[in-house]
């Protein structure tokens, strides 16, 4: 199977890189890999030609729009319009052009604001959604239907994972457009080197998150690849799998391990007028864990691994 032409999209983003050094990493080199200004993924024509002209045997989807809070809220028609055009001219042309194996990564901003609590896969389309980042969310939740749809009209092998908040190795470090833990990241070094005496936060730090390192991911992604089909999942009522830690953190708690790693000496400041999102977000991933993978990683490893990685390729490049 090592030999089969593999069709990462996404592969220069965070998560498509990580997911591309874990299949090279298991042996696999026959990858057919397109930049987006070799190919606009949301331009229908475009991604036609492509599947015509490489007959991919097996596609990931790690391309999407992504952002923070004030990115998702701001940008509200890009990111559905965006991610509804990527998402269906890929699972479309897989479709017409034979595609044995397809994996659709989406997020776990899909789940209701005020699901219960760990998030089980059943929870999708049970209540409202969070209103800053929805028009995202929707599109994802249209990606999981479409891959879900092929299988039960077609019996395509195509089926969607949920990873929970992705950080580490080539993550965003833009302020404006950057998540959470990249953005403290930032935050905390620059007031460090310059010497500030504190670090302002948006929101309470109440809210609780999950974290899971991007190459855990990958790994979990490989894992599925290899070892799970579509039928594993809707043959069993499931309409895609959660990945995650099972395990969540404070804001707060995340700003002062931060603190910590980070050297700074500081105070930390939050800012309650700026919106704090879901109140807590924590995935269940039992069904993961009884597939038979978990995460390897910690939060403070990696972190530690992630500010490292910010210092080589940022701060050296400034």
């Amino acid at each position: 199977m090592n030999n089969k032409k593999i069709y990462i999209a996404g592969h220069q983003g965070m998560v498509g890189s990580a997911i591309l050094r874990k299949f090279r990493s298991a042996g696999y080199n026959n990858f057919v890999l397109r930049s987006f200004e070799e190919l606009d993924l949301r331009k229908q024509n475009e991604v036609e030609n492509f599947f015509k002209d490489e007959k991919p045997e097996v596609v990931i989807i790690a391309a999407a729009k992504v952002g923070g809070i004030l990115a998702n809220n701001k940008y509200r028609a890009e990111f559905l319009f965006d991610n509804l055009m990527i998402e269906a001219n890929i699972i479309n042309d897989a479709y017409r052009n034979g595609v044995e194996k397809l994996i659709f990564l989406g997020s776990s901003c899909i789940y209701p604001k005020l699901a219960p609590q760990p998030l089980k896969e059943e929870c999708l389309l049970s209540n409202y959604l969070e209103y800053t980042n929805e028009p995202y969310a929707v599109a994802k939740i249209a990606g999981i239907k479409l891959c879900e749809s092929y299988y039960k009209q077609y019996g395509c092998n195509y089926f969607s994972i949920m990873p929970t908040n992705l950080y580490g190795y080539n993550d965003n470090f833009d302020l404006e457009s950057s998540h959470v833990l990249p953005a403290l990241i930032i935050k905390f070094h620059e007031a460090k080197i310059n010497n500030n005496d504190k670090v302002e936060i948006w929101g309470s730090g109440k809210p609780y998150r999950e974290f899971l390192f991007v190459d855990d991911l990958a790994d979990a992604t490989y894992f599925l690849f290899d070892k799970i089909n579509a039928k594993d999942l809707y043959e069993n009522n499931l309409t895609h799998i959660n990945i995650g830690t099972g395990e969540d953190i404070s804001i707060t708690d995340l700003a002062e391990l931060m603190k910590t790693i980070t050297a700074f000496k500081g105070n930390i400041i939050y800012d309650s007028s700026k919106p704090d999102g879901t109140p807590k977000k924590l995935l269940d991933v039992s069904r993961l864990h009884q597939f038979g993978w978990k995460h390897k990683t910690t939060l403070e490893e990696g972190i530690k691994l992630t500010y490292n990685w910010y210092l080589d390729h940022y701060v050296k490049n400034l």
